[in-house]
């Protein structure tokens, strides 16, 4: 009978990595520890290094992101004041036509 395959989330992946990379666990002591193939640890290992840059870049993707929902925010305040400004010079025109000063 066949053992149930384990899955492992990122997370618990990066733990077993970082055993292995800075602690300095051997990766056959990691393996039977988590019943992992040794292809398996390497194969993780490949895509954590391969695939670093890209976890990097989401963090300023994140950054972009919320500067561009501050300038938009930005852009709708100063539409508002635009609004409001046009609306109190209209007023005031109309108030001076009223005193006859215009």
């Amino acid at each position: 009978m066949r053992k149930k395959r384990q899955n492992y989330t990122p997370q618990e992946k990066v733990v077993i990595l970082k055993r292995h990379l800075i602690d300095r666990v051997p990766v056959s002591d990691l393996c039977d520890e988590y019943h992992l193939q040794p292809t398996v640890f390497y194969r993780w290992q490949k895509d954590f290094f391969e695939n670093g840059a890209v976890a990097l870049e989401k963090s300023s993707s994140r950054l972009k992101k919320a500067e561009e929902k501050r300038i938009h925010q930005l852009e709708a305040k100063i539409q508002t004041k635009n609004e409001v400004l046009s609306e109190l010079m209209e007023e005031h025109i109309q108030l001076k036509k009223d005193l006859g000063e215009l």
